[in-house]
């Protein structure tokens, strides 16, 4: 179809029958994506509300139908890219976020980190020398005021306004340290998540991004998960994976949706948990 002819096609969404313009917008929508940008020229030139609100409507369901089949081959074939995953996640919101100017901060969030990093240091003490640049001259921090905020969960504004929740800190962390070849991973710690340091000689202790970069052993966690009254599983002390990353995400930004009562965003970030066949768990923090 060419351009003059989706012109057309758009400008009735200006008719006043509702059959018209029900066949329009099936119309529309059967094109696909490749439409969106048409109709963001054509939003910007309309004076019509009712037709704004029409267009606006349209591209948010072919934007949500594209980020249902990115994050389905995300994991499909993507799973090892844990930025992207959570681009993705912050495309929700923000769907012209472009996932170079997050590799671009990152960059620079590693470079700060490269500069005090000691390779040959003692594990503790490189996660110390870590925790100096992110929560000391970085000043990233807990978002303890605005916990339940939607925003916790979008990379790009942690990254703006340096304050996340434990599991957004922990994608920053975990990205910063694994570009310096720290082995530091996920762990899914009920209401908590975490991280670990875990290397091939089997040393392991663990990390609170949440409360700067505080290292704790083993058997705090099991007094954690004993207050909690739960039965110590595999997954509360071992890495997880990155789609299991994205799906408490995405759970937790589904959370964040129902505690202000924007219940259709929060039915929406559900339909995005499915395209991941998340599991049983519905921890959140």
């Amino acid at each position: 179809m060419k351009n003059s002819e989706l012109k057309a096609l758009i400008s009735l969404l200006d008719d006043d029958d509702h059959q018209i313009i029900t066949h329009v917008e099936d119309k529309i929508k059967s094109i696909g994506q490749n439409i969106i940008p048409l109709l963001e020229t054509e939003w910007e030139s309309n004076l019509n509300p009712d037709v704004q609100r029409r267009i606006e409507d349209l591209i948010h369901l072919l934007q949500f139908e594209l980020l249902q089949e990115r994050l389905e081959f995300w994991l499909d074939n993507e799973e090892d890219d844990l930025l992207k995953g959570m681009w993705l996640v912050a495309t929700y919101q923000y769907p012209d976020l472009e996932l170079v100017k997050l590799k671009q901060d990152l960059e620079q969030i590693y470079y700060e980190a490269w500069l005090e990093f000691k390779p040959e240091a003692h594990p503790f003490d490189q996660v110390k020398l870590l925790n100096s640049v992110l929560f000391g001259k970085l000043k990233f921090s807990a978002n303890t005021k605005n916990f339940h905020s939607p925003s916790n969960s979008m990379i790009n504004i942690v990254l703006d306004s340096k304050k996340g929740n434990p599991i957004s800190l922990c994608a920053v962390y975990m990205l910063v340290a694994q570009r310096l070849k720290m082995p530091i991973s996920g762990v899914n710690l009920p209401n908590l998540f975490i991280l670990t340091y875990k290397d091939k000689n089997h040393q392991q202790f663990y990390i609170n991004a949440f409360n700067r970069g505080l290292i704790f052993s083993m058997d705090d966690i099991n007094n954690y998960v004993a207050e909690l009254r739960l039965n110590p599983q595999d997954s509360y002390f071992q890495p997880c994976s990155n789609a299991e990353i994205i799906r408490r995400s995405l759970r937790n930004l589904m959370n964040s949706f129902e505690k202000i009562g924007d219940h259709i965003k929060a039915d929406e970030v559900k339909v995005l948990l499915q395209c991941l066949s998340a599991g049983e768990y519905e921890d959140l923090e």
